[in-house]
Protein backbone atom coordinates (compact mmCIF):
# COMPACT_ATOMS: atom_id res chain seq x y z
CA UNK A 1 0.00 0.00 0.00
CA UNK A 2 2.80 2.41 0.71
CA UNK A 3 4.05 1.86 -2.08
CA UNK A 4 1.09 2.13 -4.31
CA UNK A 5 0.21 5.28 -2.39
CA UNK A 6 3.89 6.18 -3.24
CA UNK A 7 4.51 7.15 0.57
CA UNK A 8 6.64 6.03 3.45
CA UNK A 9 5.51 3.84 6.28
CA UNK A 10 7.29 5.08 9.74
CA UNK A 11 10.50 3.10 10.45
CA UNK A 12 9.57 3.55 14.11
CA UNK A 13 5.59 1.64 13.58
CA UNK A 14 5.32 -2.14 13.76
CA UNK A 15 2.04 -3.69 12.81
CA UNK A 16 1.19 -6.64 14.61
CA UNK A 17 -2.09 -9.04 13.97
CA UNK A 18 -3.51 -11.91 11.82
CA UNK A 19 -5.29 -10.94 9.01
CA UNK A 20 -8.93 -12.07 8.14
CA UNK A 21 -10.26 -12.84 4.49
CA UNK A 22 -12.93 -9.99 5.55
CA UNK A 23 -9.91 -7.80 6.02
CA UNK A 24 -10.47 -7.83 10.03
CA UNK A 25 -7.17 -7.29 12.17
CA UNK A 26 -7.32 -10.17 14.89
CA UNK A 27 -6.21 -11.10 17.86
CA UNK A 28 -2.67 -12.93 18.39
CA UNK A 29 -0.83 -15.09 21.11
CA UNK A 30 1.99 -13.73 23.29
CA UNK A 31 0.99 -9.79 22.10
CA UNK A 32 2.75 -8.46 25.08
CA UNK A 33 5.99 -10.62 24.81
CA UNK A 34 6.21 -9.29 20.90
CA UNK A 35 5.46 -5.96 21.48
CA UNK A 36 8.06 -5.67 24.28
CA UNK A 37 10.76 -7.12 22.35
CA UNK A 38 9.45 -4.44 19.61
CA UNK A 39 10.30 -1.88 22.09
CA UNK A 40 13.66 -3.15 22.81
CA UNK A 41 14.21 -3.02 18.88
CA UNK A 42 13.66 0.29 18.41
CA UNK A 43 9.97 0.48 17.91
CA UNK A 44 7.94 3.74 19.06
CA UNK A 45 4.50 3.03 17.81
CA UNK A 46 2.63 -0.18 17.03
CA UNK A 47 -0.72 -1.07 15.63
CA UNK A 48 -2.35 -4.08 17.05
CA UNK A 49 -5.90 -5.78 17.24
CA UNK A 50 -8.31 -4.04 18.90
CA UNK A 51 -10.00 -5.53 22.05
CA UNK A 52 -6.03 -7.15 22.93
CA UNK A 53 -4.00 -3.76 23.86
CA UNK A 54 -1.69 -3.95 26.13
CA UNK A 55 0.53 -0.96 27.88
CA UNK A 56 4.37 -1.54 27.31
CA UNK A 57 6.66 1.41 28.47
CA UNK A 58 8.49 2.63 25.44
CA UNK A 59 5.34 2.41 22.81
CA UNK A 60 2.42 4.13 21.69
CA UNK A 61 -0.34 1.29 20.90
CA UNK A 62 -2.80 2.08 18.28
CA UNK A 63 -5.72 -0.57 18.15
CA UNK A 64 -7.74 -1.78 15.11
CA UNK A 65 -10.32 -4.17 14.12
CA UNK A 66 -9.94 -3.60 10.48
CA UNK A 67 -7.20 -3.37 7.68
CA UNK A 68 -8.26 -0.42 6.33
CA UNK A 69 -7.48 1.25 9.81
CA UNK A 70 -4.43 -0.18 10.03
CA UNK A 71 -3.16 1.54 6.75
CA UNK A 72 -4.91 4.75 7.86
CA UNK A 73 -3.03 4.93 11.32
CA UNK A 74 0.61 3.29 9.08
CA UNK A 75 0.04 6.06 6.45
CA UNK A 76 -0.73 8.61 8.85
CA UNK A 77 1.21 11.83 8.74
CA UNK A 78 3.80 10.58 5.92
CA UNK A 79 2.85 12.57 3.18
Amino acid sequence: VASFRDRLVDPELVLIGEVGLGGQVRPISQLELRLKEAAKLGFKRAIVPKGQSVKVDGLEIVAVSRVVDAIAHALKGSG
